[in-house]
């Protein structure tokens, strides 16, 4: 059997394995290890696995992921998503779908002191879906929005999944996280318009708030998270500048949650505070596990031959750019609907990323790309982890059912933030490019 045909059942085995239930890091790992094996001997596959395991877990560049896990824990702890919902429902609330457009706006602020896009679900399905129901909201229309404003968490920086790219593509972390500024701010506004149109055709679907604030109460709800966006701020700047590192600013957003976190609990328990910190390991670790399954199974492909072969298939045929592009979104849409995100790009960038560099895109460009499409998977059935997620925190407050039937406007809004990334690649490649 020639080596690129060991690539390629490589890829069946690794597929099927999934499909048939296997842990995703289990199953990149094995195929990966057991393709170096056929394809060298087991001597340098047991080399080959041994540097990329040492290279993940002592490199410095990787800690960004825990500190950045870290920084979202205690943000939780800290009331942070109280005190945003808060302030945005005293802000926004007087809108057409003002609760909605609030939870909105709270996501993709928690988005950007937290990174967890499932961690932001459950947070605002426990603080927003019972106000809205009780305000006579649709509950599917409501767990919907919930659900999508989740998604912004790792669109927005600090985000995890940007850093996985990163890890996995060789791309630079810093560059990544800043390229998914505009994006994430533009996505946020085009959900919330969405709200507001489905909230002004269909009014019974979300009802105005009828509370009136002044504006002295609305200023002062914003005293305990003005500290936090100056934090964020001074991240961003930071990184954008040059000034320090992407670890050093999660290292930072760390400390400065802890601070607020004590602060607000007036202390932190001893139990609350190791829970937080095993509950970061044991992501931190799901997490490094996928990304050294997906960096084996990457060495196993590259020395196959396999993303060589499909590189040719695909850019040597006379296919047009935007035929490839739109060739990969439906791999992306149709695998992300069946796997989470992290699992996702393992999978995949080590076939599509080296394709998409030949045809000249971007890689900064495609690394926002590829996070919104598989952040689209996060909320579209058969799996739907975020989907999951709130019907999970809301218990019998909502069915499965109704929360996907409330999702397709915000499907289409989804579709039309791929559009504007593809017009309009700037969006995602001019913060970047101004950086060096």
């Amino acid at each position: 059997m020639s080596d690129v045909a060991i690539g390629f059942s490589g890829i069946a085995v690794l597929l099927g394995s999934i499909f048939l239930g296997a842990p995703i890091m289990l199953a990149l790992t094995t195929t990966g290890f057991v393709g170096l094996i056929l394809l060298t001997a087991l001597g340098p596959a047991l080399s080959i696995l041994g540097t990329i395991y040492f290279d993940t877990v002592n490199s410095f560049h990787f800690s960004v992921i825990p500190m950045f896990l870290l920084m979202g824990f205690f943000a939780m702890q800290a009331g942070i998503g109280n005190d945003l919902f808060d302030a945005c429902t005293k802000w926004l609330g007087r809108l057409p779908g003002g609760l909605a457009v609030a939870t909105t706006g709270a996501a993709a602020s928690f988005g950007a002191a937290s990174g967890s896009s499932v961690g932001s679900a459950m947070l605002f399905t426990k603080l927003a879906l019972p106000e809205m129901a009780a305000r006579g909201y649709n509950r599917g229309f409501a767990a919907a929005c919930i659900a999508i404003a989740g998604t912004l968490a790792v669109l927005i920086p600090p985000s995890a999944l940007m850093v996985v790219y990163g890890i996995l593509t060789n791309s630079s972390i810093g560059e990544l996280l800043i390229a998914g500024i505009i994006p994430g701010i533009i996505f946020s506004v085009l959900i919330g318009l969405t709200i507001l149109a489905v909230a002004m055709l269909r009014p019974a679907y979300a009802p105005r708030l009828d509370q009136r604030y002044s504006l002295r109460e609305k200023l002062w709800s914003l005293r305990l998270i003005i500290p936090l966006f100056i934090v964020i701020l001074v991240m961003i700047g930071g990184l954008y500048g040059g000034y320090f590192t992407p670890t050093e600013a999660g290292g930072i957003g760390a400390v400065v949650t802890f601070i607020m976190a004590v602060i607000r609990n007036r202390g932190l328990k001893p139990r609350i505070l190791f829970q937080t910190l095993l509950e970061t390991v044991n992501l931190t670790a799901m997490i490094f596990a996928i990304i050294i399954g997906g960096l084996l199974f990457a060495r196993f492909l590259a020395l196959s031959g396999v993303s060589d072969e499909i590189k040719s298939l695909l850019t040597d045929n006379g296919l047009e750019v935007w035929v490839v592009l739109l060739i990969v979104t439906v791999i992306y849409l149709i695998f992300g609907m069946l796997m989470d995100a992290p699992s996702l790009l393992a999978i995949s960038l080590p076939i599509t990323h080296p394709v998409m560099m030949s045809l000249g895109f971007d890689p900064l460009w495609f690394g926002v790309y590829v996070i919104v499409l598989a952040e689209i998977g996060a909320i579209t059935p058969p799996v739907g982890m975020n989907c999951f997620v709130v019907k999970g925190a809301a218990g019998d407050l909502v069915r499965l059912e109704e929360i996907f039937r409330g999702l397709w406007p915000f499907i289409a809004t989804c579709a039309l933030m791929l559009l504007l990334l593809v017009l309009f690649p700037q969006m995602a490649t001019y913060l970047p490019m101004s950086m060096r």
